[in-house]
Protein backbone atom coordinates (compact mmCIF):
# COMPACT_ATOMS: atom_id res chain seq x y z
CA UNK A 1 0.00 0.00 0.00
CA UNK A 2 1.29 3.55 -0.56
CA UNK A 3 2.48 5.37 2.36
CA UNK A 4 0.53 8.52 1.32
CA UNK A 5 -2.84 6.63 1.57
CA UNK A 6 -2.17 5.04 4.40
CA UNK A 7 -1.39 8.35 6.10
CA UNK A 8 -4.70 9.70 4.13
CA UNK A 9 -8.11 10.07 5.51
CA UNK A 10 -9.10 6.76 3.54
CA UNK A 11 -9.67 3.60 5.89
CA UNK A 12 -9.37 0.04 4.72
CA UNK A 13 -11.80 -2.41 6.10
CA UNK A 14 -12.27 -5.86 4.66
CA UNK A 15 -15.00 -8.34 4.33
CA UNK A 16 -14.78 -12.16 3.60
CA UNK A 17 -15.19 -14.13 0.39
CA UNK A 18 -15.88 -17.27 2.59
CA UNK A 19 -12.63 -18.65 0.89
CA UNK A 20 -9.85 -16.71 3.20
CA UNK A 21 -7.69 -19.66 4.02
CA UNK A 22 -7.12 -21.64 0.24
CA UNK A 23 -8.56 -18.90 -1.96
CA UNK A 24 -11.01 -19.89 -4.63
CA UNK A 25 -9.29 -23.62 -4.58
CA UNK A 26 -11.73 -23.85 -1.86
CA UNK A 27 -14.90 -24.65 -4.05
CA UNK A 28 -12.44 -25.35 -6.91
CA UNK A 29 -15.60 -24.16 -9.45
CA UNK A 30 -16.84 -20.76 -10.38
CA UNK A 31 -20.61 -21.09 -9.77
CA UNK A 32 -19.83 -22.69 -6.09
CA UNK A 33 -17.23 -19.64 -5.72
CA UNK A 34 -19.95 -17.27 -6.71
CA UNK A 35 -22.68 -19.10 -3.88
CA UNK A 36 -20.39 -18.54 -1.23
CA UNK A 37 -18.99 -15.21 -2.38
CA UNK A 38 -22.65 -13.99 -1.96
CA UNK A 39 -23.57 -15.97 0.71
CA UNK A 40 -20.44 -14.53 3.08
CA UNK A 41 -19.81 -11.83 1.57
CA UNK A 42 -23.70 -10.35 2.40
CA UNK A 43 -23.00 -11.63 6.06
CA UNK A 44 -19.78 -9.71 6.25
CA UNK A 45 -20.67 -7.27 4.85
CA UNK A 46 -24.09 -6.44 6.86
CA UNK A 47 -21.40 -7.36 9.90
CA UNK A 48 -19.27 -3.81 8.77
CA UNK A 49 -21.76 -1.25 7.99
CA UNK A 50 -23.18 -2.26 11.80
CA UNK A 51 -19.36 -2.05 13.34
CA UNK A 52 -19.64 1.40 11.60
CA UNK A 53 -23.23 2.35 12.45
CA UNK A 54 -22.22 3.98 15.99
CA UNK A 55 -18.87 4.93 15.31
CA UNK A 56 -18.00 8.73 13.88
CA UNK A 57 -18.07 8.34 10.54
CA UNK A 58 -20.79 5.87 9.74
CA UNK A 59 -21.59 4.06 6.04
CA UNK A 60 -23.20 6.37 4.18
CA UNK A 61 -23.08 4.96 0.57
CA UNK A 62 -21.54 2.03 -0.92
CA UNK A 63 -19.90 2.00 -4.48
CA UNK A 64 -19.82 -2.07 -6.04
CA UNK A 65 -19.02 -3.62 -8.70
CA UNK A 66 -22.01 -4.16 -10.60
CA UNK A 67 -21.09 -7.55 -10.82
CA UNK A 68 -22.16 -7.98 -7.63
CA UNK A 69 -25.68 -7.12 -7.45
CA UNK A 70 -26.19 -8.52 -3.96
CA UNK A 71 -24.44 -5.81 -2.17
CA UNK A 72 -27.47 -3.31 -2.95
CA UNK A 73 -29.55 -5.69 -1.54
CA UNK A 74 -27.33 -5.50 2.11
CA UNK A 75 -27.04 -1.65 1.57
CA UNK A 76 -30.87 -0.96 1.20
CA UNK A 77 -31.63 -2.89 4.62
CA UNK A 78 -29.72 -0.28 6.25
CA UNK A 79 -31.20 2.77 3.57
CA UNK A 80 -27.46 3.50 2.09
CA UNK A 81 -27.13 4.79 -1.19
CA UNK A 82 -25.69 1.92 -3.72
CA UNK A 83 -24.05 2.62 -6.87
CA UNK A 84 -22.89 0.56 -9.41
CA UNK A 85 -19.50 0.75 -10.97
CA UNK A 86 -19.96 -0.54 -14.46
CA UNK A 87 -15.99 -1.87 -15.32
CA UNK A 88 -16.49 -2.40 -19.28
CA UNK A 89 -17.69 0.02 -22.12
CA UNK A 90 -20.98 1.54 -21.95
CA UNK A 91 -21.09 -0.35 -25.48
CA UNK A 92 -21.16 -3.94 -23.74
CA UNK A 93 -22.79 -2.69 -21.23
CA UNK A 94 -25.76 -1.89 -23.30
CA UNK A 95 -25.66 -5.01 -25.10
CA UNK A 96 -26.24 -7.11 -22.04
CA UNK A 97 -28.59 -5.04 -20.90
CA UNK A 98 -30.40 -5.53 -23.76
CA UNK A 99 -30.28 -9.15 -23.61
CA UNK A 100 -31.00 -9.45 -19.84
CA UNK A 101 -34.49 -7.44 -21.11
CA UNK A 102 -35.28 -9.71 -23.76
CA UNK A 103 -34.39 -6.77 -26.13
CA UNK A 104 -32.22 -8.91 -27.80
CA UNK A 105 -32.27 -12.61 -28.50
CA UNK A 106 -29.98 -15.32 -27.00
CA UNK A 107 -30.16 -17.63 -29.94
CA UNK A 108 -28.64 -15.28 -32.75
CA UNK A 109 -27.40 -17.07 -35.83
CA UNK A 110 -25.74 -15.47 -38.93
CA UNK A 111 -29.05 -15.31 -40.79
CA UNK A 112 -30.18 -12.87 -38.66
CA UNK A 113 -27.35 -10.32 -39.21
CA UNK A 114 -26.65 -7.40 -39.05
CA UNK A 115 -27.90 -6.73 -35.33
CA UNK A 116 -29.18 -3.04 -34.80
CA UNK A 117 -28.81 -1.91 -31.38
CA UNK A 118 -29.94 2.08 -30.98
CA UNK A 119 -26.29 4.22 -30.44
CA UNK A 120 -24.74 1.38 -31.77
CA UNK A 121 -23.13 0.51 -35.15
CA UNK A 122 -24.41 -2.33 -37.26
CA UNK A 123 -22.84 -5.39 -35.83
CA UNK A 124 -22.00 -8.69 -36.82
CA UNK A 125 -21.93 -12.32 -35.38
CA UNK A 126 -18.18 -11.76 -34.67
CA UNK A 127 -18.79 -8.37 -32.86
CA UNK A 128 -20.69 -9.78 -30.19
CA UNK A 129 -19.44 -10.42 -26.88
CA UNK A 130 -18.99 -14.28 -27.30
CA UNK A 131 -21.12 -15.34 -24.45
CA UNK A 132 -24.08 -14.43 -26.92
CA UNK A 133 -22.47 -16.06 -30.00
CA UNK A 134 -21.37 -18.60 -29.09
CA UNK A 135 -23.77 -20.88 -27.72
CA UNK A 136 -23.48 -22.32 -23.83
CA UNK A 137 -19.96 -20.68 -24.08
CA UNK A 138 -18.80 -20.68 -20.08
CA UNK A 139 -22.40 -20.11 -18.78
CA UNK A 140 -21.36 -19.13 -14.90
CA UNK A 141 -19.56 -15.68 -16.51
CA UNK A 142 -22.83 -15.36 -18.84
CA UNK A 143 -25.11 -15.68 -15.69
CA UNK A 144 -22.71 -13.15 -13.98
CA UNK A 145 -22.89 -10.52 -16.25
CA UNK A 146 -26.16 -10.82 -17.02
CA UNK A 147 -26.89 -10.61 -13.43
CA UNK A 148 -25.66 -6.73 -13.18
CA UNK A 149 -29.19 -5.75 -13.95
CA UNK A 150 -31.20 -7.92 -11.62
CA UNK A 151 -31.94 -4.89 -9.16
CA UNK A 152 -29.96 -2.11 -11.57
CA UNK A 153 -33.79 -0.21 -11.04
CA UNK A 154 -33.47 -0.29 -7.69
CA UNK A 155 -29.89 1.50 -7.56
CA UNK A 156 -29.14 5.21 -7.02
CA UNK A 157 -26.51 5.71 -9.40
CA UNK A 158 -24.68 4.43 -12.46
CA UNK A 159 -21.06 4.59 -12.91
CA UNK A 160 -19.46 3.63 -16.15
CA UNK A 161 -15.49 3.24 -16.82
CA UNK A 162 -15.72 5.61 -20.11
CA UNK A 163 -15.85 9.12 -20.86
CA UNK A 164 -19.09 10.88 -22.53
CA UNK A 165 -17.76 11.78 -25.88
CA UNK A 166 -15.52 8.18 -26.78
CA UNK A 167 -19.72 6.38 -26.57
CA UNK A 168 -21.48 9.37 -26.63
CA UNK A 169 -23.57 8.18 -29.25
CA UNK A 170 -24.65 4.81 -27.07
CA UNK A 171 -24.62 6.42 -23.45
CA UNK A 172 -27.82 8.44 -25.06
CA UNK A 173 -29.29 5.83 -25.99
CA UNK A 174 -28.95 4.21 -22.47
CA UNK A 175 -29.93 7.31 -20.73
CA UNK A 176 -33.45 6.56 -22.68
CA UNK A 177 -34.35 4.04 -21.26
CA UNK A 178 -32.38 3.49 -17.58
CA UNK A 179 -34.41 5.33 -15.33
CA UNK A 180 -31.22 5.74 -12.08
CA UNK A 181 -28.87 8.28 -12.97
CA UNK A 182 -25.79 6.62 -15.50
CA UNK A 183 -22.71 8.87 -14.86
CA UNK A 184 -19.26 8.30 -16.93
CA UNK A 185 -16.32 9.11 -14.69
CA UNK A 186 -13.71 7.58 -16.91
CA UNK A 187 -10.68 6.76 -17.96
CA UNK A 188 -9.73 5.74 -14.52
CA UNK A 189 -6.15 5.25 -15.19
CA UNK A 190 -3.43 6.92 -13.09
CA UNK A 191 -3.75 10.82 -12.55
CA UNK A 192 -0.12 10.90 -14.03
CA UNK A 193 -1.24 9.81 -17.59
CA UNK A 194 -4.39 12.31 -17.71
CA UNK A 195 -4.86 15.15 -15.41
CA UNK A 196 -1.72 15.33 -13.03
CA UNK A 197 -4.04 16.50 -10.30
CA UNK A 198 -2.59 13.75 -7.84
CA UNK A 199 1.16 13.44 -7.31
CA UNK A 200 2.84 9.92 -7.80
CA UNK A 201 -0.27 8.37 -8.80
CA UNK A 202 1.55 6.59 -11.56
CA UNK A 203 0.33 2.82 -11.37
CA UNK A 204 -2.77 1.21 -9.85
CA UNK A 205 -0.92 -0.33 -6.54
CA UNK A 206 -2.00 -2.94 -6.87
CA UNK A 207 0.93 -5.12 -8.54
CA UNK A 208 1.48 -8.43 -7.36
CA UNK A 209 5.20 -8.65 -8.94
CA UNK A 210 8.40 -6.63 -8.26
CA UNK A 211 8.67 -4.39 -10.50
CA UNK A 212 11.24 -4.41 -12.97
CA UNK A 213 13.47 -1.49 -15.14
CA UNK A 214 14.33 -3.96 -17.25
CA UNK A 215 11.54 -2.99 -20.12
CA UNK A 216 12.07 0.31 -20.00
CA UNK A 217 16.04 0.38 -20.25
CA UNK A 218 15.78 -1.37 -22.92
CA UNK A 219 13.21 1.20 -24.56
CA UNK A 220 15.83 4.03 -23.68
CA UNK A 221 17.64 4.01 -26.93
CA UNK A 222 14.66 2.69 -29.28
CA UNK A 223 13.75 5.84 -31.93
CA UNK A 224 9.80 7.14 -31.24
CA UNK A 225 7.18 4.61 -32.57
CA UNK A 226 9.49 2.08 -33.67
CA UNK A 227 8.44 -0.69 -30.92
CA UNK A 228 5.62 -3.01 -31.63
CA UNK A 229 4.23 -4.09 -27.65
CA UNK A 230 2.87 -7.14 -27.58
CA UNK A 231 0.26 -8.45 -24.33
CA UNK A 232 -2.66 -10.26 -24.22
CA UNK A 233 -3.58 -9.73 -20.41
CA UNK A 234 -3.69 -12.24 -17.75
CA UNK A 235 -5.97 -14.79 -18.54
CA UNK A 236 -5.72 -15.38 -22.60
CA UNK A 237 -4.18 -18.34 -23.58
CA UNK A 238 -3.07 -19.16 -26.92
CA UNK A 239 -2.17 -22.31 -28.63
CA UNK A 240 1.52 -23.63 -29.41
CA UNK A 241 0.28 -23.04 -33.40
CA UNK A 242 -0.87 -19.63 -32.45
CA UNK A 243 1.85 -18.65 -30.62
CA UNK A 244 4.26 -19.71 -33.16
CA UNK A 245 1.87 -17.70 -35.77
CA UNK A 246 2.55 -14.70 -33.34
CA UNK A 247 6.25 -15.19 -33.11
CA UNK A 248 6.68 -15.55 -36.74
CA UNK A 249 4.59 -12.66 -37.61
CA UNK A 250 6.41 -10.31 -35.31
CA UNK A 251 9.57 -11.28 -37.02
CA UNK A 252 8.33 -11.10 -40.55
CA UNK A 253 8.06 -7.46 -39.78
CA UNK A 254 11.19 -6.27 -38.89
CA UNK A 255 10.00 -4.01 -36.47
CA UNK A 256 11.62 -4.10 -32.36
CA UNK A 257 9.35 -5.68 -30.54
CA UNK A 258 8.39 -5.70 -26.51
CA UNK A 259 6.22 -9.03 -25.80
CA UNK A 260 4.94 -9.82 -22.51
CA UNK A 261 4.55 -13.60 -22.33
CA UNK A 262 2.92 -14.67 -18.91
CA UNK A 263 5.54 -17.30 -16.99
CA UNK A 264 2.87 -20.21 -17.83
CA UNK A 265 2.86 -19.07 -21.43
CA UNK A 266 6.54 -19.00 -21.71
CA UNK A 267 7.00 -23.07 -22.75
CA UNK A 268 4.74 -22.08 -26.07
CA UNK A 269 7.20 -19.53 -27.58
CA UNK A 270 9.07 -21.52 -30.33
CA UNK A 271 12.39 -23.09 -28.94
CA UNK A 272 15.42 -20.93 -30.00
CA UNK A 273 13.21 -17.85 -30.68
CA UNK A 274 13.98 -15.58 -28.05
CA UNK A 275 17.72 -16.24 -28.40
CA UNK A 276 17.45 -15.74 -32.26
CA UNK A 277 15.81 -12.51 -31.57
CA UNK A 278 18.87 -11.06 -29.67
CA UNK A 279 18.32 -7.12 -29.11
CA UNK A 280 15.14 -7.10 -32.11
CA UNK A 281 13.15 -8.59 -28.82
CA UNK A 282 12.54 -7.89 -25.20
CA UNK A 283 10.24 -10.88 -24.07
CA UNK A 284 9.51 -10.43 -20.21
CA UNK A 285 6.76 -12.33 -17.87
CA UNK A 286 4.97 -8.72 -16.30
CA UNK A 287 5.49 -5.08 -16.76
CA UNK A 288 3.97 -1.67 -15.74
CA UNK A 289 1.28 -1.75 -19.17
CA UNK A 290 0.66 2.11 -18.94
CA UNK A 291 4.82 3.18 -18.39
CA UNK A 292 5.53 0.78 -21.54
CA UNK A 293 2.18 2.32 -23.48
CA UNK A 294 3.06 6.21 -22.52
CA UNK A 295 6.83 5.49 -23.57
CA UNK A 296 7.57 7.30 -26.87
CA UNK A 297 9.36 4.58 -28.18
CA UNK A 298 5.81 2.21 -28.55
CA UNK A 299 4.43 2.88 -32.06
CA UNK A 300 1.82 0.40 -31.44
CA UNK A 301 0.09 -1.87 -29.15
CA UNK A 302 -0.82 -6.00 -30.39
CA UNK A 303 -3.48 -6.38 -27.96
CA UNK A 304 -6.44 -9.06 -26.94
CA UNK A 305 -8.36 -5.99 -26.98
CA UNK A 306 -9.57 -6.07 -22.73
CA UNK A 307 -11.10 -2.93 -21.67
CA UNK A 308 -8.34 -2.04 -19.58
CA UNK A 309 -5.82 -2.58 -22.11
CA UNK A 310 -8.19 -0.86 -24.55
CA UNK A 311 -8.88 2.25 -23.02
CA UNK A 312 -5.16 2.40 -21.57
CA UNK A 313 -3.99 2.80 -25.16
CA UNK A 314 -6.76 5.34 -26.51
CA UNK A 315 -5.71 7.70 -23.27
CA UNK A 316 -2.16 7.56 -24.30
CA UNK A 317 -2.34 7.83 -27.89
CA UNK A 318 -1.30 4.37 -29.27
CA UNK A 319 -2.82 2.57 -32.18
CA UNK A 320 -3.45 -0.85 -31.75
CA UNK A 321 -3.73 -4.38 -33.54
CA UNK A 322 -6.74 -5.99 -31.82
CA UNK A 323 -7.01 -10.09 -31.51
CA UNK A 324 -9.45 -10.61 -29.22
CA UNK A 325 -10.49 -14.19 -27.64
CA UNK A 326 -13.41 -14.19 -25.75
CA UNK A 327 -16.18 -12.30 -23.47
CA UNK A 328 -15.84 -8.24 -24.37
CA UNK A 329 -13.20 -8.09 -25.94
CA UNK A 330 -14.30 -8.90 -29.49
CA UNK A 331 -17.57 -5.61 -29.29
CA UNK A 332 -14.20 -3.81 -28.32
CA UNK A 333 -12.39 -4.97 -31.29
CA UNK A 334 -15.40 -4.06 -33.60
CA UNK A 335 -15.47 -0.15 -31.78
CA UNK A 336 -11.68 0.04 -32.14
CA UNK A 337 -11.65 -0.46 -35.85
CA UNK A 338 -14.65 0.66 -37.27
CA UNK A 339 -15.65 3.33 -34.77
CA UNK A 340 -12.80 4.74 -33.13
CA UNK A 341 -10.69 4.43 -36.38
CA UNK A 342 -7.37 3.74 -33.63
CA UNK A 343 -6.22 0.26 -34.74
CA UNK A 344 -6.70 -2.65 -37.25
CA UNK A 345 -8.79 -6.00 -36.21
CA UNK A 346 -7.18 -9.11 -37.41
CA UNK A 347 -8.60 -11.50 -39.76
CA UNK A 348 -9.15 -15.36 -38.21
CA UNK A 349 -8.39 -18.40 -40.33
CA UNK A 350 -11.09 -21.45 -40.74
CA UNK A 351 -9.00 -23.12 -37.86
CA UNK A 352 -8.88 -20.43 -35.50
CA UNK A 353 -5.69 -19.52 -35.93
CA UNK A 354 -4.44 -15.93 -37.38
CA UNK A 355 -1.61 -16.51 -39.82
CA UNK A 356 2.13 -14.95 -39.26
CA UNK A 357 1.57 -13.56 -43.00
CA UNK A 358 -1.73 -11.72 -41.09
CA UNK A 359 -0.04 -10.23 -38.16
CA UNK A 360 2.72 -9.19 -40.01
CA UNK A 361 0.16 -7.35 -42.38
CA UNK A 362 -2.05 -5.41 -39.65
CA UNK A 363 1.23 -4.08 -37.88
CA UNK A 364 2.37 -2.80 -41.21
CA UNK A 365 -0.27 -1.23 -41.94
CA UNK A 366 -0.70 0.17 -38.22
CA UNK A 367 3.17 1.49 -38.44
CA UNK A 368 3.40 2.46 -41.96
CA UNK A 369 1.73 4.48 -44.53
CA UNK A 370 -0.88 7.10 -45.08
CA UNK A 371 -2.99 4.56 -42.80
CA UNK A 372 -0.90 4.55 -40.03
CA UNK A 373 -0.45 8.31 -39.91
CA UNK A 374 -4.20 8.77 -39.72
CA UNK A 375 -4.39 6.06 -37.00
CA UNK A 376 -1.84 7.60 -34.88
CA UNK A 377 -3.54 11.05 -35.52
CA UNK A 378 -7.01 9.26 -34.56
CA UNK A 379 -5.33 7.81 -31.29
CA UNK A 380 -3.85 11.49 -30.32
CA UNK A 381 -7.09 12.97 -30.90
CA UNK A 382 -8.94 10.48 -28.17
CA UNK A 383 -6.18 11.19 -25.72
CA UNK A 384 -6.61 14.47 -25.71
CA UNK A 385 -10.11 14.05 -25.30
CA UNK A 386 -9.72 11.32 -22.57
CA UNK A 387 -7.95 14.17 -20.73
CA UNK A 388 -10.57 16.86 -21.29
CA UNK A 389 -12.89 14.19 -19.81
CA UNK A 390 -10.91 13.82 -16.66
CA UNK A 391 -9.80 17.89 -15.67
CA UNK A 392 -11.59 20.11 -14.25
CA UNK A 393 -14.69 21.29 -15.47
CA UNK A 394 -15.13 18.18 -17.88
CA UNK A 395 -17.61 15.36 -18.43
CA UNK A 396 -15.84 12.75 -15.95
CA UNK A 397 -14.62 15.67 -13.41
CA UNK A 398 -18.28 17.14 -13.38
CA UNK A 399 -20.16 13.43 -12.92
CA UNK A 400 -18.53 12.90 -10.05
CA UNK A 401 -19.16 16.54 -8.48
CA UNK A 402 -22.84 16.06 -9.06
CA UNK A 403 -23.02 12.76 -7.51
CA UNK A 404 -21.27 13.52 -4.72
CA UNK A 405 -23.41 16.84 -4.41
CA UNK A 406 -26.23 14.53 -4.44
CA UNK A 407 -24.89 12.10 -1.95
CA UNK A 408 -23.87 15.04 0.75
CA UNK A 409 -27.11 17.03 0.35
CA UNK A 410 -28.96 13.23 0.77
CA UNK A 411 -27.15 12.60 3.93
CA UNK A 412 -27.55 16.05 5.97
Amino acid sequence: MKPELLNSDIDFDTISDGCDEGGFLEVGSVDDYLVRLQTVGSKTLTELIIKHKNSPHPIDCILYDAFLPWVLDVAQQFGIVGIAFFTQACAVDYIYYCAHNGLLSLLISSSMMPIVIPGLPLLDLRDMPSFIYVEGSYPSYFELVLNQFSNIDKVDFILVNSFYKLEQEVVNSMLKVMTQPLLTIGPTIPSMYLDKRLENDKDYDLNLFKLDSTSTCWLTNKPPCSVVYVSFGSMANLTIDQMKELARGLNQTGFHFLWVVRSSELPKVPHGFIEEMGDKALIVTWIPQTEVLANEAIGCFFTHCGWNSTIEALCLGVPMVVMPQWTDQTTDAKLVEDVWKVGVRVNVREDGIVSGDEIERCIRQVMEGEQGIETKRNAMKWKELAVEAVCEGGSSDKNIDEMVSKILARCK
